[in-house]
């Protein structure tokens, strides 16, 4: 099933991305081309050739990691995007963080004081987070938090002056943190903590949503009648027997929210000019970058897979009846 839906994402990306307008050769070469010299690159790209030819040479490439050249850098598409996917992956999985501690607590509040005032301001919060625009919220903290209030920085991942860590996993937070490189792992959370909450804004008000509604579901039960009638402290019942029947729901939101935080990185990285695979994607399109769009998009669409099998494992180790359900099929 999940090698399906890789060949359906590349199908349709590869389809999509050569139907944009415009001439890829005659934008790598320029207006002063001759079209003599469009065509000899068009030739040499396999672009004269049939589509589907076209798409089975990509596979076949993009299989043993030759993604093909891109127009714009020069560079094989493989390594542009093994440079820029720590930068998008650190920054989806700070806002991940940022979605979890927040929503999941926010989404337990609202339930046990459900029509009380804090139960109002979350789904006020939630309402906020799944209605405002990200690139209109980044802009707005922008504006007051980095221009007027100086708190945090406008764009980037580190300050100029700092000298980049060792080069471990490309993510600079985890390589200072690994190196011991105290002054870049600080930087590094600094010029990461405003992006990721806006690209975690509409995560929180989704998983605290659905939270609550689970957390609801759980109250009138035979089981919650019990355990309070044995006396335990009330934080222990909602805590650690409500939540863990309840986060099974949270669990499939929390995984479709790391593969929608990946896609919407390329609005927040537009916006904070954070140097990842969502600003190299935009460009991308700008220049009608096939090599470059297909494969940017191909690996995000194979990171969503892999997050909703490990959601399948991991619904599995919360809720046993899935896993009978499996052993008995």
């Amino acid at each position: 099933m999940f090698s399906g839906i890789i060949i359906g994402i590349s199908v349709l990306m590869f389809v999509l991305a050569r139907a944009l307008p415009g001439d890829p050769a005659r934008l790598a070469l320029g207006p002063n081309a001759t079209q003599q010299q469009v065509e000899d690159l068009r030739r040499i790209w396999g672009l004269d050739q049939p589509i589907y030819i076209q798409y089975f040479s990509f596979i076949k490439g993009f299989v043993v990691g030759n993604w093909g050249i891109s127009i714009r850098t020069r560079n094989d598409v493989f390594y542009d995007v093994s440079r820029l996917v720590p930068a998008t992956l650190e920054l989806t999985i700070v806002s991940m963080i940022f979605s979890i501690l927040v929503g999941v607590p926010l989404g337990v509040v609202s339930a046990t004081k459900k029509d009380k005032w804090e139960d109002h301001a979350g789904r006020i919060l939630s309402l906020a987070g799944v209605s405002l625009p990200q690139f209109w919220t980044g802009i707005i903290l922008q504006v007051v938090l980095a221009s007027w209030l100086a708190l945090f920085p406008i764009q980037g991942r580190l300050d100029p002056t700092m000298t980049l860590p060792a080069r471990i996993t490309g993510m600079y937070i985890l390589d200072s943190l690994l190196t011991g490189n105290w002054p870049v792992f600080w930087n590094a959370w600094w010029h990461v903590l405003l992006p990721a909450f806006v690209l975690s804004f509409p995560q929180i008000a989704n998983i605290s949503r659905l939270t609550r509604t689970s957390m609801i579901d759980q109250v009138g039960k035979d089981y919650i009648t019990l355990l309070s009638a044995y006396g335990l402290p009330k934080a222990i019942v909602q805590y650690k027997y409500m939540l863990k029947n309840a986060f099974n729901a949270t669990l499939t939101i929390i995984a479709l929210s790391f593969g929608y935080s990946l896609a919407a990185a390329v609005v927040v990285e537009a916006v904070f000019a954070w140097p990842g695979m969502g600003l190299y994607l935009v460009t991308s399109i700008v220049w009608k970058d096939l090599n470059a769009i297909t494969g940017s998009v191909l690996v995000v669409g194979i990171a969503i897979v892999i997050a909703t099998l490990v959601l399948e494992v991991l619904r599995g180790y919360l809720d046993p009846r899935i896993r009978f359900g499996e052993l008995t099929r």
